[in-house]
């Protein structure tokens, strides 16, 4: 399929720095030019244990069945496997997804069409009824088709390196053992009963699992396992997500991980364990040590290097007296390490069960790695985020046995268990007018029993390696980063703005004044933001990942116990923000925050079952604390950018949750504490919807459904919202209307005015912006750029056009982006001007001139520990500034400094 016209003429502009190659696009035509692939961190790994990543095509460009093949600077091929993941509205590839083999120290790879090369030990997949065998060189794993286990053993070389890797949780019927009282705990262990094939290698193999926790004459905790393999890894990547579906004031989780069995045959001496400590650092020790000993039974310096190293040391070797006396020696067959808090972990050790744990040594943040077995091989377990998701832990049990057993906990039993409960009581708020009242207050929109965790998610990310022998301290270190900062392979920001994806931005730009001044600005603010995660300690297992909504200058600190100032839920579109900044800088660190995010947001912050499934939980204390349910946090536009990029399962099944969340507004009355409007009854099936923070919410999980499948299903249903939109009276001015659940179209004639600052601000602009790039709708693109136009307009023209100037507009700076966008799109210059004055004005906005504001260093009795603030900055403001800066910046740039020389 040859390139379009018009997009051979953007890769044409775009060629030379986008590093196409020689040749010319015009003269590669039809085929589309060599695509630089960058690591992430911009320096390859020194190893990668397989990688996954997606890149855009132009419209018009590709086949959906178009194969490619990787290559390096010399030539050189590098094994990849393919596949479709969006098709562009004519059927062309619009996303393809790579996975590559593991590797070693690869820069300078590009990614062109063309048949890939084959793994040189390609992964073979086999099924029987009762077992999925996944086969890679030397290494074969049995993963049951129904059962307990995730892996019921895996093969080195022949030997049984892993036995029986399921899943496990504890939980107890009290929060704590009160003095006088007694807790119950029972414990629990995966059973799975649909086990599916997603690929079949020959570079990655993914096996789906579904299941429950099973035990104690109960099942619960829902979980979906993926087990992702690599060609020519040793190590299977492993994706946990369950959905909380107990009773918050009945279920406590004391412990959840993951767990294997470690076959030990080497003798005690030879057997090991190792840990990694801070940054590189690695503790390891024997399960019976030969250093430290008294002089008349030291084995000698080579023994000893040789244990320390990790190598066989030959029991004839040592010294007649040390070889009778080895019975004498302790053997160490459990250890510990737990990760309770963000800044501190502790190592300790003990001989067996019934016997006392002794202190090894502490420290503070941990990648989070552990390693039991032999010098005939054994098993390394890994858990990414591992101290910023505390309270966590590694265990190792029994290493002195015949059978080791390693868990990594992604709660640790050693913490408090897991309190979901409420934060508050009602506190005589037992009316829909109390709670009003209180909502003015506290700016939480409490209700009795809608502050409740159960359907709530999670999901982590384990790394299990399968190996012939144990690890060097050097190998381990380099492993437990790969564990806590896997090597991502990436395209740049100039190679994805060329493809015509995710609307309107560019890359940095600083070649004027004034853009260099906006530039320096949103690079403070993402700083700032990054920096203040770790200055405020916004971690832990259900919070990592999300940031704080405002700030408390008094006592400086971020307003985590005052209603809906707490955490931030995406409140105003916090993830496009960041996200946008990533696709615009390509910034490591900035993807690695959006990436948090993205996991925390689409997890916590939305119902997974139960009645609010498909609804996300307004701002609050906790993260399901206010009993405002609405898609506008569930909202698919904030998960869509890091599935395009990455490819990811899990979040692909986060937005296919999401296509039919619209019917949950028939079970959730958004608007029910508020009067009824006279005149709007609706019959059954039919519900209030508003068109931006409802409906807008929807357009991108229907979008990218039909991205992802072809199927016209969802793109009819867009279609359907836009043209009885456009149908009516008032048009985007009217801001709601009835709406029918079974065909997705509004009703009514819209002859009202209901407007509305926060229609606009959850991902509806980012998500339209891309619809009139794909579906020709004139009478909506019309609405559209009339509620551009006119949303910040002069009271004069807004009142021509509407007969009164309506009240609830908001956040002008915001909505400059409006502005901007039918400026562009009507070639209108004077708008341009206006849009860029509405930017810089003060008229609508939230908190202050966010181009001034500075942080500024706070210590002494004032704070619990110095830091730096700027008590200027709201999260919603500064999102939403930011989103304008960037869209405003891509669309109206060229007027920005004449512009900026008006305004002086």
């Amino acid at each position: 399929m040859a390139l379009s016209r018009r997009n051979l003429l953007i890769l044409s502009v775009a060629a030379t720095a986008l590093g196409f190659g020689a040749n010319s696009v015009a003269e590669a035509a039809p085929s589309v030019p060599t695509t630089d692939l960058r690591w992430l961190d911009d320096q390859a790994p020194a190893a990668w244990d397989g990688s996954t990543f997606g890149v855009p095509w132009p419209r018009g460009a590709l086949k959906p069945s178009q194969a490619f093949k990787i290559v390096g600077k010399t030539g050189e091929e590098l094994p990849v496997q393919s596949w479709p993941i969006a098709y562009w509205p004519d059927g062309s590839l619009k996303w393809s997804a790579h996975a590559v083999a593991s590797g070693e120290g690869r820069d300078g790879l590009s990614i062109v069409p063309g048949k890939s090369k084959t793994p040189a030990a390609p992964l073979l997949v086999t099924k029987t009824a009762d077992a999925i065998t996944v086969s890679s060189g030397d290494l074969v794993w049995r993963l049951p088709t129904a059962g307990a286990e995730l892996v019921s053993e895996a093969r080195r070389a022949g030997r049984v390196t892993l036995k029986d890797l399921r899943l496990v949780a504890i939980a107890q019927d009290q929060p704590t053992l009160e003095p006088d009282g007694v807790v119950r705990s029972s414990r629990y262990i995966s059973k799975f009963s649909t086990v599916t094939v997603e690929q079949t290698g020959p570079v990655r193999a993914v096996v789906r699992f579904e299941g429950v926790h099973s035990g104690d004459g109960r099942t619960w905790l829902p979980v979906t396992v993926r087990l992702y393999f690599h060609a020519g890894s040793e190590a299977v990547r492993i994706v946990h997500s369950f959905i909380l579906d107990g009773d918050p004031a009945k279920d406590f989780i004391r412990g959840l991980g993951v767990t294997a069995s470690v076959p030990m045959s080497d003798e005690t001496h030879n057997r090991h364990v190792r840990f990694s400590g801070e940054d590189v650092g690695v503790f390891g020790e024997a399960v019976r040590t030969l250093t430290g000993l008294r002089s008349r039974g030291d084995p000698g310096p080579a023994a000893r290097e040789t244990q320390i190293a990790g190598r066989a040391v030959r029991t004839e070797t040592l010294p007649p007296k040390l070889q009778a006396g080895l019975k004498w020696i302790p053997e160490w067959g459990d250890f510990s390490l737990s990760q309770l808090t963000p800044d501190g972990f502790t190592l300790r050790k003990r001989t067996s069960a019934g016997h006392a744990w002794i202190d090894s040594n502490a420290g503070q943040r941990t990648r989070g790695l552990a390693y039991v077995g032999g010098v005939s091989g054994g098993v390394a377990f890994g858990l990414k985020d591992f101290w910023q998701r505390a309270p966590t832990g590694l265990e190792i049990r029994n290493a002195h046995t015949d059978l080791a057993e390693l868990t990594a906990w992604m709660w640790s039993p050693e913490a408090p268990a897991m309190d979901v409960r409420p934060y508050r009581s009602a506190n005589g708020m037992d009316t829909h007018p109390e709670e009003i009242e209180g909502l003015d207050i506290t700016y939480e929109d409490y209700e009795a029993g809608w502050d409740d965790a159960h359907g709530i998610a999670r999901t982590s990310e384990l790394t299990l390696w399968v190996l012939g022998a144990t690890p060097s301290h050097d190998a381990f270190s380099a492993m437990a980063s790969r564990v806590a900062d896997p090597p991502r392979l990436t395209v740049s920001p100039q190679r994805l703005k060329a493809a015509g994806v995710f609307g309107d931005w560019d890359v940095v730009d600083a070649s004027t004044p004034t853009r260099q001044r906006i530039e320096d600005r949103l690079t403070y603010l993402i700083d700032y933001y990054m920096n203040e995660v770790d200055q405020r300690r916004w971690y832990g297992f259900w919070s990592y990942g999300d940031v704080m909504h405002t700030y408390d200058p008094d006592r400086h600190m971020w307003r985590y116990d005052v209603g809906g100032y707490a955490w931030d839920n995406s409140e105003l579109s916090t993830d496009l923000w960041i996200w946008y900044t990533y696709l615009r800088t390509g910034r490591a660190d900035v993807f690695k925050f959006a990436e948090a995010m993205t996991r925390h947001t689409g997890e916590v912050d939305v119902y997974h079952l139960g009645r609010f499934k498909g609804f996300g939980t307004r701002h609050g204390v906790q993260h399901w604390s206010d009993s405002s349910k609405q898609p506008r946090v569930s909202n698919v536009a904030y998960r869509r950018i890091y599935y395009y990029l990455t490819a990811d399962e899990r979040v692909g099944d986060l937005m296919r949750e999401l296509v039919t969340s619209d019917s949950a507004l028939e079970a959730v009355d958004i608007s029910r504490k508020l009067p009824p409007a006279p005149g709007r009854e609706r019959p059954k099936g039919v519900v209030a919807s508003g068109f931006g923070t409802s409906w807008g919410a929807f357009l991108g999980a229907w979008l990218t459904e039909w991205e992802r499948t072809r199927d016209p299903r969802w793109r009819d249903r867009i279609l359907n919202g836009m043209n009885t939109i456009a149908a009516m009276k008032r048009r985007w001015f009217a801001g709601e209307a009835p709406y029918d659940l079974k065909t997705g179209k509004f009703l009514g004639d819209g002859d009202y005015v209901s407007v509305s600052h926060l229609n606009a601000v959850f991902g509806v602009v980012e998500m339209t912006s891309e619809l009139l790039d794909l579906l020709d709708v004139p009478a909506y693109r019309k609405a559209w750029l009339e509620y551009c136009r006119y949303y910040n307009a002069p009271p004069a023209e807004l009142k021509a056009l509407l007969g009164k100037v309506p009240s609830g507009r908001n956040l002008g700076d915001a909505h400059s982006r409006l502005t901007a966008y039918a400026a562009k799109h009507e070639n209108d210059h004077a708008l341009a001007l206006r849009a860029w004055s509405e930017f810089f004005g003060k008229a609508g906005r939230e908190g202050g001139d966010l181009m001034l504001s500075q942080a500024r260093r706070v210590g002494g009795t004032a704070v619990l520990r110095p830091i730096d603030e700027d008590p200027v900055l709201s999260t919603n403001a500064v999102a939403q500034w930011s989103l304008a800066a960037i869209q405003n910046l891509s669309l109206i740039g060229d007027s920005l400094e004449e512009a900026a020389a008006a305004n002086r």
